[in-house]
């Protein structure tokens, strides 16, 4: 077959057998725009004008023409002339005329190579004939084929943070009524001891760093407010003085400076408290008292003529405030790195969701990744992100299977756009294109990641200016493949030469497409060399694809495929 140009018409002409002695059909010829038929969404699409010349049909002839495209055909197209009897488009005798056509039928493996023919019947009465097969072009196209499944998965992100600030609140001073001096005695007491042994060991502690000590004072409301105050302040003072005194002999540097003496007055909000935790016959009475009077000395006053049960309250409630609430903050360090991965390996059960999460991310290898992941899914079963992390490992992995356990698992515990993201990725690895669609519309919210996926279905359904558009800015081999299947060769160039597969096979291979659909001899062989160089079974391939059927007769070509 003689090779035409890239929107030359492939034409091809046969005249019938002769059924009374006289022509009865003239040249028809079949114009295609490409010498190939191409597929897109999954199909084939053929589009042809039938073009009859002038005096081409007699007014008494039918004619029925089928396309074939390998082992499959396309429907018939039937034109009769003026007098024949029949269901076709009717052609002028005298004028000619065209007859549109366009069909479509589904892809299969075995019409890449196959050729495109037409055949037919021609009728006069009761009398036919068979025309003969003629090659008009070939097939096929599957350019959209190249699509890589890179499907973009979500993890469930760790909150881990290595450094909070936490406080250590379990000591306090406590003081006689109306007095602001320390006895001795409170300086022996179970709590201070414990004070003082953490932050002696918070001195020689990496991971503890004391950032300031808080004296929270406080007097009991009883008596004048205005004493109280001053009662308070002469308390913060006293436990600072005494806080000095025990950090100096530590040899706490910088001690003095962290202390922050903040008296607080009257403690009404210990005293509700303490009334609600106690049995106290009168308590839901007191309570109502704290909270409809608002003068505090008339809101004694009235507690107090509770005889019996204030009596109570000076013995065991009201003590209990006359104090000093001693609390250190400071930044705790938690594990390291190494640390982190070591404990996951012989204590797992030590380190938090969080932790384990974090620590994950830590290894590039795949396997441990999932290890980690599996052990979070393991101990802390009710958190979905362990299920959702060790399906994209899964996923990463190639085992869909556990994969769409570890998903649906996730998703039953949180119904989320990453976990419904990950759900569309099996779905549409599994060739469930609706049901993939659904999941990424209602997973949205995720993020560009997941119209990044609705683009990779966008190109195999065939619609390739909205796969660029879901496929936003990042620069990748998908978009610019969809960029080529648009016609948009010279934006697919810039946008393979900014990805990741600026060098790799599959990007030197759709550079020589589009050299080939550029007529660029020299844009084609240079990347069709780098891509065979990078993966020898791409010359087997570019052999057979139609993408270079113009070049097939040039020995440049050759000598790269054979």
């Amino acid at each position: 077959m003689k090779k035409q140009g890239y929107v030359g018409l492939a034409t091809f002409a046969f005249a019938a057998s002769m059924l009374t002695g006289c022509k009865l059909i003239g040249d028809v010829n079949y114009p295609l725009n490409n010498e190939t038929v191409e597929m897109h969404g999954d199909s084939i699409r053929l589009t042809l004008t039938l073009n009859v010349p002038e005096k081409g049909l007699k007014k008494k002839t039918t004619i029925e023409i089928t396309p074939t495209l390998g082992s499959k055909t396309f429907k018939t197209i039937t034109f009769q002339g003026e007098k024949a009897t029949g269901n076709g488009k009717v052609i002028n005798y005298k004028s000619g005329g065209t007859v549109n056509y366009t069909d479509i039928i589904a892809y299969s493996p075995d019409l890449e190579n196959a050729d495109l023919t037409v055949t037919g019947i021609l009728k006069k009465g009761s009398k036919e004939a068979i025309l003969d097969a003629k090659k008009i072009g070939d097939g096929t196209i599957i350019t959209p084929l190249l699509l890589q499944n890179n499907d973009k998965s979500l993890l469930g992100n760790d909150n881990f943070v290595r450094t909070t600030e936490e406080a250590y609140t379990e000591s306090q001073i406590n003081f006689s009524k109306a007095k602001a001096t320390i006895a001795k005695k409170e300086l022996k007491q179970d709590d201070i001891i414990a004070l003082t042994e953490w932050l002696t060991s918070a001195m020689t502690n990496p991971k503890i760093a004391p950032k300031s000590i808080n004296l929270l004072s406080f007097a009991s409301p009883e008596g004048e407010v205005g004493k109280n105050g001053t009662l308070a302040d002469d308390r913060a003072n006293a436990t600072k003085e005494i806080m000095v005194d025990i950090l100096a002999n530590m040899n706490y540097e910088g001690a003095e400076a962290m202390l922050n003496a903040i008296p607080k007055g009257e403690d009404w909000t210990g005293f509700k408290a303490a009334i609600n935790a106690s049995d106290l016959e009168d308590k839901a009475l007191i309570i109502r008292v704290l909270e409809m009077t608002k003068d505090p000395i008339k809101r004694e006053e009235d507690i107090k003529k509770m005889s019996s049960t204030y009596k109570r309250l000076e013995k065991d409630i009201l003590p209990t405030l006359r104090r000093t609430q001693i609390n250190v903050v400071y930044d705790k360090t938690s594990w390291y790195d190494e640390e982190l991965k070591a404990l996951s390996v012989s204590n797992p059960d030590t380190l938090t969701v969080e932790e384990l999460l974090f620590t994950a991310t830590l290894s590039d290898d795949l396997n441990e990744k999932l290890r980690v992941y599996k052990l979070a899914a393991s101990q802390y079963s009710t958190d979905w992100r362990g299920h959702n992390n060790a399906g994209v490992i899964q996923y990463m992995l190639n085992d869909m299977v556990s994969a769409k356990a570890n998903f649906e698992k996730a998703n039953s515990l949180n119904e989320s756009g990453i976990s419904l993201n990950n759900l569309g990725l099996i779905a549409r690895q599994a060739g469930e294109r609706e049901k993939a669609t659904e999941l990424f519309n209602s997973a949205l919210s995720a993020g560009s990641e997941v119209k990044y996926n609705l683009g990779l279905i966008d190109v195999q359904n065939g619609d390739y200016e909205q796969a660029i558009g879901n496929m936003g800015s990042e620069n990748t081999f998908n978009k610019a493949l969809a960029q080529v299947l648009a016609g948009d060769n010279e934006s697919a160039l810039s946008t393979l030469d900014a990805s990741a597969d600026n060098n790799t096979a599959i990007g030197y291979y759709l550079k020589a497409i589009i050299g080939a659909r550029q007529n660029n001899l020299d844009l084609l062989t240079n990347n069709l060399t780098s891509a065979i160089a990078k993966d020898s079974s791409l010359k087997s391939e570019a052999a057979k694809d139609r993408e270079f059927i113009k070049f097939f007769d040039s020995a440049t070509f050759q000598n790269l495929v054979k």
